[in-house]
């Protein structure tokens, strides 16, 4: 029986969040266990406050932890921890570094080799073949004696204060009553953006029918989401707000819950969207649809049968008009039309939608 275990992730928004079901599952089977989450600093909002752990820790990467000796001094403090059991979750040098060296009477999940000489088990990362957290819940099984299930989805937790400025953003930015459809533009990489002038008409028909506008994302989208505007015709409206770069994770999510509809990218924002249960309408270009389609079963997922998808890669190489053809043969007619869909059943219930246990394998629709 385990009574100190840490779970490590030091990677993006997405694949943190689909740690979350994870440490649903291990608080299920150890009730009693401390158990710990080691995460990235600049990501603290989406794991902070999760109701399932007993410790967020939290590495600086690109700041004060960001050299060997503070690397060192890192991994001494986990050892101090004495930990049972620790489970690497992600297969990057430095998570598995830290898991290696961790001192950890067992020790899981992916790795990198040679690292992976001072692991007692580790798993490969099926994500290519089924649901990333799919994957992790096999880690759970076969490297740590997991018996029992606890699927519960996506979660995210927030605080109160955030909660609060989302409030007051959205009584400054809309009316009351007004319905908002979100938009995600941005991407990690290029090869999973639908085109800029894509948003910009779908944005245009939305408002066109009454609904507000509400472009989300990260400082490094501004200049994404500004280009796009450019291309819109209803862009000087005052039912199109921009919260891009303006608000931290905690408040993202908080304004993500008060939307009707969530229309995005593969990207980190789009899993904040699936925790706060907000429905979901998501091209996909270069990435897996098994391992990272959002995690329930009232979105939708579009895509298009190119023979090179999916290629994993950030610049499409395909010449002329085949480059990024599996983004740009997905005409915002079809968007709209599923679009249009959730809105008929789910604009009435914005913030209010029942979370349905164990319904999170969404809807593809191949084009």
């Amino acid at each position: 029986m385990y009574k100190n275990i840490l779970v490590i992730n030091l990677m993006h928004i997405g694949d943190l969040l689909l740690v979350t079901p994870v440490l649903r599952t291990l608080r299920a089977n150890y009730p009693e266990a401390r158990i710990s989450l080691l995460a990235d600093k600049k990501l603290a909002d989406l794991v902070q406050y999760n109701k399932h752990i007993d410790e967020c820790l939290l590495i600086d990467k690109k700041g004060k932890d960001d050299h060997i000796f503070s690397f060192l001094l890192f991994i001494q403090k986990l050892r101090r921890k004495k930990y049972d059991l620790v489970i690497n979750l992600h297969r990057n040098e430095r998570a598995s570094a830290l898991a290696a060296f961790s001192g950890a009477k067992r020790i899981v999940g992916y790795s990198k080799p040679g690292f992976s000489l001072l692991f007692d088990k580790v798993m490969p990362n099926t994500k290519a073949v089924k649901h990333q957290i799919h994957s992790h819940f096999d880690v759970l099984r076969e490297a740590a004696g997991v018996t029992k299930i606890d699927d519960g989805g996506i979660e995210m937790w927030l605080p109160p204060q955030a909660e609060q400025k989302a409030d007051k953003l959205w009584e400054q930015s809309f009316t009351a009553g007004k319905k908002v459809v979100a938009l995600n533009i941005g991407a990690s990489w290029k090869t999973k953006r639908w085109l800029d002038s894509y948003f910009a008409e779908t944005a245009d028909r939305l408002v066109e029918k009454g609904y507000g506008i509400a472009f989300f994302g990260g400082p490094s989208d501004k200049a994404l989401v500004e280009e796009t505007m450019a291309q819109m015709r209803h862009r000087v409206n005052d039912s199109v707000r921009v919260f891009t770069g303006r608000v931290s994770l905690a408040e993202l999510a908080a304004l993500l819950k008060k939307c009707v509809l969530f229309i995005t990218t593969d990207s980190g924002p789009m899993h904040v969207g699936v925790a706060q249960n907000v429905p979901i309408v998501t091209m996909f270009g270069s990435s897996p649809v098994p391992g990272f389609y959002p995690y329930d079963a009232k979105d939708i997922l579009i895509k298009t049968p190119e023979k090179c998808h999916p290629c994993g890669i950030h610049e499409c190489p395909r010449p002329g008009k085949d480059n990024m053809a599996c983004m740009k043969r997905i005409p915002v007619d079809v968007v709209m039309e599923y679009a249009e869909k959730l809105l008929q059943v789910y604009e009435n219930q914005a913030g209010n939608i029942p979370r349905i246990y164990g319904q999170y394998e969404c809807k593809v629709v191949e084009l």
